[in-house]
């Protein structure tokens, strides 16, 4: 008999969703599979939730959300031998749309049924992990606005984007030295990689893989108002290189170390992270966490 954990978020993307036990029943056979349903209530209780499904000796944990549940869930599951499946229902979906699974539930479904699995790598920051990617400077800003605006669209998406964009040159007043001897004086995105999309289809990493042992960054220097605009049409080419003065490499660590500032504002898969330290370190764990595909 497999046992298998559902960890819902029940308000990811349009909450449109009714999954219960009886829904997933009608997929998995009875004789076969052994079905358990959890609720994540708040943001950290699917912590807990995959923490007590370990105990309770799961053979798989499936995370039903988006880009914020999958963290939670996954993040339990470093070091642990027992495979993630992903029904991806949320706004952006960045990691499961790298992975090939499928946003429509009845094919995500069927992948998680068929149980091929692989190994992928984890970004790490100050011990705290991202599976699609992290990001400080404008990204970040662009998420503290996305969640102010308590839905999780599209439209909100694209309306968080020009807020940001008009307010960030006054907003953001830092000094960031990047592994000791690279100085930056208020950088417009530091982008950390570790998969190729950040969801809606859109990639500052389009060559990141999730299997290669790297990060892929991408900095981008502070820029006028004008250059932004051009930043945002060669992302949308998926071209953000070609922008002058933008810097972009693959490495397995790095660290930031902030001169001036009150504290990095960031972004962890579509979290907005304030981090008050002083520095900030980067790495990565090859092959760290099994999820099926």
């Amino acid at each position: 008999m497999t046992n298998i954990h559902f960890i819902i978020n029940p308000i990811a993307g349009s909450a449109e969703h009714d999954f219960s036990e009886h829904y997933f029943q009608e997929f998995f056979e009875k004789e076969k599979y052994n079905l358990t349903v959890k609720l994540s209530e708040h943001k950290g209780h699917a912590i807990d939730l995959t923490k007590a499904s370990i105990n309770q000796g799961v053979n798989v944990i499936v995370a039903c959300g988006g880009d914020g549940t999958i963290n939670e869930v996954a993040s339990t599951l470093i070091g642990v031998n027992i495979p993630l499946g992903i029904i991806p229902v949320g706004s952006g979906n960045g990691l499961a749309s790298n992975l090939k699974i499928s946003r429509n539930v009845e094919q995500a479904i069927q992948i998680i049924k068929k149980n091929e699995q692989t190994r992928i790598d984890v970004g790490c920051i100050n011990e705290r992990y991202f599976f699609s990617n992290s990001g400080f400077g404008f990204d970040a800003n662009v998420i503290e606005n996305y969640e102010a605006s308590q839905k999780r669209t599209l439209y909100c998406y694209v309306r968080a984007s020009i807020k940001s964009f008009m307010e960030f040159n006054k907003k953001n007043k830092m000094t960031i030295n990047i592994n000791g001897n690279t100085i930056i004086d208020n950088p417009f995105l530091i982008f950390v990689s570790n998969s190729n999309e950040l969801g809606y289809n859109v990639s500052l990493t389009p060559k990141a893989s999730l299997q290669d042992g790297l990060l892929d960054i991408l900095i981008v220097p502070k820029i006028n108002k004008l250059k932004m605009v051009l930043f945002g049409v060669l992302v949308l080419l998926k071209r953000p290189h070609l922008l002058k003065g933008v810097k972009s490499f693959q490495t397995k660590a790095m660290t930031l170390s902030r001169k001036t500032g009150e504290a990095f504002e960031s972004q962890i898969d579509g979290e907005f992270i304030k981090i008050k330290e002083q520095s900030v370190s980067i790495h990565l764990k090859e092959k760290s966490l099994v999820v099926i595909v």
